[in-house]
């Protein structure tokens, strides 16, 4: 509940304005994610304290444009009718305001008090600009500062314009834009019919603007204020060709009037640098961006090196204090909690979060740069034919190396179907761990024709992609929202390490709590079910449980001790043999240690070869490399998506098509081998 004394400032603004660094900025660590009320689309709130006084702040959906064509422009101008913001703070880039004020003129009309923020003031005065705030702000009648929103200690300027524009109730100044919308015949008497309150906060002008452009929504709330005379008269004035295109030559014609004079640039266009030359190459561009991809995949294990190192140590306590403990009599079964499951966990977890962190500082600071953008374009064309844009080919490679990274990955893009589509596509790419353990499965029951069953996987995981995209494509993905992106190479920028040190440092904190809860509760129960007080597994709940089921498991080719080991695969791909050989020597518990792949029988080898027949071991290997990758993936999708529903339906959804390629996998091998 919203603190009465508390004033809410709403973030305005196109995607890559800025938002998100200038609200990770005023909030810190005060902050919250989920998603709106009713939609799948991501609500970020946080607060922060100024002068002694307590502000909420609410980043609004980056959108680049207040129309009704998605979820996202539908949720920020319902939340700016709703009256809850106190003052709408707008962003554009400085770097090009021509196209970024855009969202300004959209906002015309709005009577909620507002401020503007040119963000990103240090790129454009690098590329030569010079840009005349006072001026800006004497035309718009509202506060208007050149800022930089990475610049932590800098931000006395916003906070000046934020109490001015609350204080003062500045609402922006629009009457040269209601001129040239005169221009359009059917836009006066369409401003005569409509009710200034007909949506609160929302000006009779701004109305008939949307209602040219063919606004439904804003149509059907001003007809509920009409006679149905009125209704039918509004109804055949909005019929306007090309409305859209009509006021928007309005709006731009009102942009470039209010930048004449307060902007000046020095410099000419810059041309296409070398490597921006190199990555758009028709041939080369591709090859680059998976090398830089695969470049910063490998350089995320330099930050990350600590974190498994202090994991590793962690983890190797469990020895000398389970040997205390023995010493003063504890229990075995309690020496076997807190070494095998509580120890071992947080030292697994640790040595994970590391990845964690180095995926999100690189790639952080890609993006950051421009780099990320790079990539995106010229892969933007390939992921719209899936219902992407091209910053989802990013997660995709990065999911080679680890799922969780690649599902992190997603957090750049905008639109909230295309997340979880993507991310759900990613789940589908075979991770490192799972490369560590199919290879070798696959030279242990089929020597020389390995290879080639690699290759088979390979084109698997592409059949399984597509099958994928297009099981949730329709649901996450509308028709009209099947578009890739604004293509528009923005300028290299100097990372401001501070902003980004604390956005990575949130993230992995987050993470950390999230995935403790799940690990230690499943960890937990696999090591229950398989221990005994005789140390052998045949007197384990889990014996128990696998000989009744196995039935069930043989229809996928699994004998249950297979199956088993696959569902240990859920937890981590690293200790699916681990795990089968604990299961064939008959003695131990599974713990932590033996699904990280630690913990592993010297005659593994052997025990496989004589208990798995090679079409079970088909089945077996078809079924662990697309299983759910991991849980720590599956922590991962839930950070991202804030969407439990989503998040267990991508798991079952996986699991279910695992099972399947196994059953089918088996019914091959028993043809071939």
């Amino acid at each position: 509940m919203t603190d009465k004394n508390e004033k809410i400032i709403a973030l305005l603004g196109q995607p890559n304005s800025g938002k998100s660094t200038l609200f990770n900025a005023l909030t810190g660590l005060k902050q919250h994610v989920g998603n709106w009320p009713g939609k799948t689309v991501e609500k970020k709130e946080g607060t922060f304290t100024y002068n002694g006084n307590k502000y909420l702040v609410a980043d609004l959906p980056g959108t680049y444009s207040l129309s009704a064509n998605s979820d996202e422009e539908i949720i920020t101008r319902d939340y700016i009718a709703s009256g809850k913001a106190d003052v709408v703070c707008i962003l554009a880039d400085s770097s090009q305001l021509q196209r970024s004020l855009y969202m300004l003129a959209d906002y015309a009309g709005i009577k909620v008090p507002a401020f503007l923020i040119l963000n990103m003031s240090d790129v454009a005065s690098e590329q030569g600009k010079i840009i005349n705030a006072e001026a800006i702000s004497e035309k718009l009648g509202i506060p208007v500062i050149l800022f930089s929103a990475q610049d932590t200690k800098n931000y006395s300027g916003f906070y000046k314009a934020m109490e001015d524009a609350i204080q003062k109730q500045r609402l922006l100044n629009f009457s040269s834009l209601e001129e040239k919308y005169k221009k359009i015949p059917a836009y006066e008497k369409i401003k005569s019919i409509a009710p200034d309150n007909a949506i609160p906060g929302y000006s009779s002008s701004w109305l008939a603007a949307k209602a040219i452009e063919g606004d439904q929504p804003v149509l059907e709330k001003i007809k509920g204020n009409l006679s149905a005379d009125k209704a039918k008269e509004l109804q055949s004035l909005s019929a306007v060709e090309k409305g859209v295109l009509l006021t928007g030559e309005c709006k731009f014609e009102w942009i470039d009037q209010i930048l004449d004079g307060a902007l000046v640039s020095e410099k000419q266009s810059r041309k296409l640098g070398k490597f921006d030359r190199l990555i758009t190459h028709r041939f080369f561009g591709k090859p680059v961006v998976v090398l830089t991809v695969l470049f910063g995949l490998i350089a995320s294990f330099i930050p990350a090196l600590p974190f498994m190192i202090v994991g590793m140590l962690i983890g190797n306590l469990n020895g000398p204090i389970g040997s205390a403990l023995a010493s003063v009599n504890c229990p075995p079964f309690i020496v076997g909690i807190i070494t095998d499951v509580l120890i071992r966990s947080i030292g697994f977890i640790l040595q994970m979060l590391g990845f964690v962190f180095g995926v999100t500082l690189v790639f952080g600071l890609l993006e950051e740069v421009g780099v990320m953008a790079r990539i995106s374009y010229v892969f933007d064309n390939t992921m719209s034919k899936l219902g992407l844009q091209g910053k989802s080919v990013m997660p995709f490679l990065v999911s080679f190396g680890c799922t969780m990274g690649g599902a992190a990955g997603t957090r750049v893009i905008d639109n909230w179907g295309q997340k979880v589509l993507t991310i759900a596509l990613a789940w589908a790419v075979p991770c490192g761990a799972a490369w560590a353990i199919v290879p070798m499965l696959s030279s242990i029951f089929f020597g020389a024709w390995a290879p080639l069953l690699i290759v088979v996987i390979l084109l698997v995981m592409l059949f399984h992609m597509w099958l994928t995209a297009k099981v949730f494509g329709r649901s996450l993905v509308k028709k009209e929202d099947r578009y890739g992106m604004i293509m528009e190479l923005p300028p290299y920028h100097k990372p401001k390490w501070g902003a980004l040190l604390r956005y990575v440092l949130g993230r992995t904190r987050d993470t950390f709590f999230r995935v403790l809860k799940v690990i230690l509760l499943v960890a937990f129960v696999f090591w229950l079910l398989s221990y005994s007080g005789s140390g052998l597994m045949e007197n384990s709940i889990l014996y128990k449980v696998g000989k009744v089921i196995e039935p069930f498991t043989k229809i996928f080719g699994m004998s249950w001790q297979l199956f088993m080991a696959f569902i240990a695969s859920s937890l981590g791909k690293e200790g699916a043999v681990g795990v089968l050989g604990t299961i064939f020597s008959g003695n131990g518990a599974i713990g932590m240690g033996t699904v990280m792949g630690e913990t592993v029988i010297s005659n593994v080898n052997e025990l496989l070869v004589a208990n798995v027949s090679k079409p079970e071991a088909l089945a077996f290997i078809f079924a662990i490399t697309f299983n759910m990758p991991c849980i720590v993936a599956l922590a991962a999708t839930y950070q991202e998506t804030h969407s439990a529903k989503w998040t267990a339906i991508i798991a079952l959804y996986y699991t279910i098509v695992a099972l399947l390629l196994a059953g089918v996998a088996y019914r091959v091998g028993l043809l071939i081998l």
